[in-house]
């Protein structure tokens, strides 16, 4: 998304290139979206027949944009007697401003043309490039273009007008301008995109951000938000500009659940401004001691649309939580099953982590008792369907062959399980990082019952049932030879051998021994798995390793931070501060946005993070990762009333300060200081 520039508002996204077109692509996409459906196809801006180029963007904050245009190639750019500002913003709709500046001492006449289009297409038909269903009818009236879009029930329209008479057509407005000497003319173009419901009213108009929302009322809602986050001072200047970064970008990806009319954080730009089981733990688990009125919305979203029965297209099961909820055209007339769909192996567990943790830091007991029936399912689910095969694992193999997820852990791309010499196990599967969840979700499920459900003879059963999972785990996954444990055991029980950075979740579950741990982290350390920027997906002497490979080589910001927490909980901080040192010092090429990936190669090797083709940025577990690596860097612990301290800061970054830390204890500050503060302004 380099060459990109994109700017959103809640559910409502625009993604163009760099002089602002949109053309009609099914490669990437650019275009108009809201709720799952690109609304603008086509938008087009040429002047006197000319394409434009950009002299330069300003793109500084989410909802606007401003674009610097002259008309020629580069090399007129000093000669150009005329240029176009693109003044863009969204909130809801879309609005753009047009201002044409005559730069001559001469009258001069224009023609400018605004080529506009949509094929209505859904986020599925675009990544599979499936053909339309239904009708798109243009419509032209006095200053406005209507596109309407039906198929049975289903009805979408983009509505656009001018605030300055033009020649509309079915395909586009066209304007014959006159401008005096040094003068400039504009107009207004404002797009409203319609998503009817049964009722024939724009469903979004129950929710609480409604339809259309000023810049300012948007900049004025994330201000507040960001408010909120504890202050940040330190020397180490790629920690600051990535700390800033990823509280702007987190307060940009929340957006209203129709579901529920709730605000929730999307899980990133472009593919998946929607809600996602896995993402939106994880990263609510990392923005907690920071931003906790973020996390309670997603904790109550996803306890509502718990798995109540079986159904095999959905992937569903009882007590299982969802993978991904999504409102487009392909999950309403059930050709995708996103309505919403179960198929993750790991959400389930994670639920009852986050919760734990989430009482931990809020001192929130009456969610944790309201909620107790839907915990007590997620257990029973570990139990149960979770475990396919009654090994005692967490296993997974899709009941809906045709359009479900065959990988349901996170890395759930086709390829990304295998052996080490690159072949791929049959299904199920139970990959090593599901078992070290289950683990981890029984021992803070004990603690709920515990403490908060008064049954403590349940509380004892699920302890139990961890320590057995524990010792069972470490039994059957370890590989003495090698030194560390499968990345998943096949349907025959047989080692699924490739090493992986899911070694680095068992760390942070629990579920490793202690006399294994410092192996595991010489293996994350180690040259095969770390690439001197993070920790590979897959450590470069596999079979199937490729750097740029999205599961299989490439390094992911928030399987780091992760990771990050796993060594510090067994006392590596050393080994946690050196992944903090490499994922901030990459952010630094990414200007402080760290994206859903970059690729693998060795550091030495291109001295600078090599981007991911079509990673996802913003993204909200990388806008997390920052903020759990200062907690892991500090140290932060909640016990009880109060929040544990224990700073160790990399050497090299100075002072790390962070101000009114928000919990159960109030607010409290941390400081911690690294020996060795030389070189802290650049993070190397």
């Amino acid at each position: 998304m380099k060459d990109l520039v994109s700017i959103l508002d809640g559910n409502t996204f625009l993604v163009s290139d760099r002089r602002g077109d949109i053309e009609p692509s099914f490669d990437f996409p650019t275009g108009l979206f809201s709720f799952d459906t690109r609304f603008l196809s086509t938008w087009m801006l040429t002047l006197d027949g000319e394409r434009l180029h950009p002299l330069s963007i300003d793109d500084a904050e989410s909802y606007r944009t401003r674009f610097f245009l002259v008309p020629g190639e580069p090399t007129h750019y000093l000669d150009a007697k005329v240029s176009v500002i693109r003044s863009r913003s969204i909130g809801g709709s879309f609005d753009e401003e047009l201002t044409v500046l005559n730069h001559s001492g001469q009258e001069a006449e224009f023609t400018v043309r605004v080529e506009m289009g949509s094929d209505f297409a859904d986020l599925f038909e675009i990544k599979h490039k499936r053909q339309k269903k239904g009708r798109t009818t243009p419509s032209v009236a006095e200053n406005e273009l209507r596109l309407i879009y039906r198929r049975e029930a289903f009805h979408r329209e983009a509505v656009i007008t001018t605030s300055t008479p033009g020649q509309i057509d079915r395909s586009g407005m066209t304007f014959v301008i006159r401008i005096g000497p040094h003068d400039e003319w504009t107009t207004q173009l404002h797009v409203a995109t319609m998503i009817y419901g049964a009722r024939g009213e724009d469903i979004r108009a129950t929710t609480p951000l409604g339809v259309r929302r000023s810049a300012k009322a948007i900049r004025a809602e994330q201000d507040e938000l960001i408010a909120q986050a504890p202050e940040l001072g330190c020397d180490c200047q790629p920690l600051a500009g990535a700390y800033r970064q990823s509280l702007n970008d987190l307060a940009a990806l929340r957006y209203d659940s129709i579901t529920l009319g709730v605000r929730l954080l999307a899980a990133g730009l472009p593919w998946f401004m929607t809600l996602f089981g896995r993402d939106s733990i994880f990263t609510s688990l990392q923005v907690l001691p920071f931003l906790p009125s973020l996390v309670k919305p997603t904790i109550q979203m996803l306890a509502a649309l718990q798995g109540s029965r079986l159904d095999d297209f959905r992937d569903e099961e009882p007590g299982k939580i969802l993978h991904e909820l999504r409102y487009g055209e392909t999950a309403g007339f059930e050709e995708q099953p996103h309505s919403p769909y179960y198929g993750s192996a790991d959400t389930t567990a994670l639920f009852v982590i986050l919760l734990d943790e989430y009482e931990r830091w809020t001192g929130d007991a009456a969610l944790v008792k309201q909620l107790e029936f839907q915990t007590r399912a997620a257990l029973e689910w570990l139990d149960t369907y979770g475990d396919l095969l009654g090994t005692g694992y967490i296993w997974y193999k899709t009941r809906n062959p045709e359009t479900g997820l065959p990988n349901q852990c996170w890395k759930d791309s086709w390829d990304s399980i295998s052996y080490s010499d690159g072949r791929l196990p049959a299904f199920p599967r139970a990959t090593c990082e599901l078992q070290g969840y289950a683990y981890d979700a029984k021992m803070r499920g004990a603690r709920l019952a515990r403490e908060f459900w008064n049954d403590p003879a349940y509380a004892e059963r699920l302890e139990r049932g961890a320590a057995e999972l524990k010792e069972r785990f470490n039994r059957d996954f370890w590989i003495p030879e090698r030194g560390y444990y499968a990345l998943a055991l096949d349907a025959d029980g047989h080692h699924v051998d490739a090493l992986s950075s899911n070694i680095g979740h068992l760390l942070w579950s629990g579920i490793v021994d202690d006399s294994r741990a410092r192996r595991i982290a010489d293996h994350l350390l180690g040259p095969r798995l770390f690439s001197g920027w993070g920790v590979r997906t897959l450590s470069d002497d596999q079979g199937r390793y490729n750097p740029i490979g999205y599961h299989i080589g490439t390094v992911w910001p928030f399987d780091n931070s992760i990771i990050a927490w796993g060594l510090s909980r067994y006392g590596f901080r050393e080994e946690a501060g050196r992944i903090c040192h490499g994922m901030l010092a990459a952010s630094r090429f990414f200007e402080g946005r760290l994206p859903e990936a970059f690729a693998g190669y060795e550091r030495d090797l291109t001295d600078y993070p090599v981007q991911y083709p079509t990673a996802c940025s913003p993204q909200a577990w990388s806008a997390g990762t920052p903020l759990l690596l200062l907690r892991v860097m500090l140290g932060l612990d909640p016990q009880g009333e109060h929040l544990i301290i224990d700073p160790a800061v990399p050497d090299g970054m100075g002072r790390v300060e962070l101000l009114d830390i928000p919990g159960r204890w109030g607010r409290v500050d941390a400081l911690g200081r690294s020996r060795n503060p030389h070189d802290s302004r650049h993070g190397h």
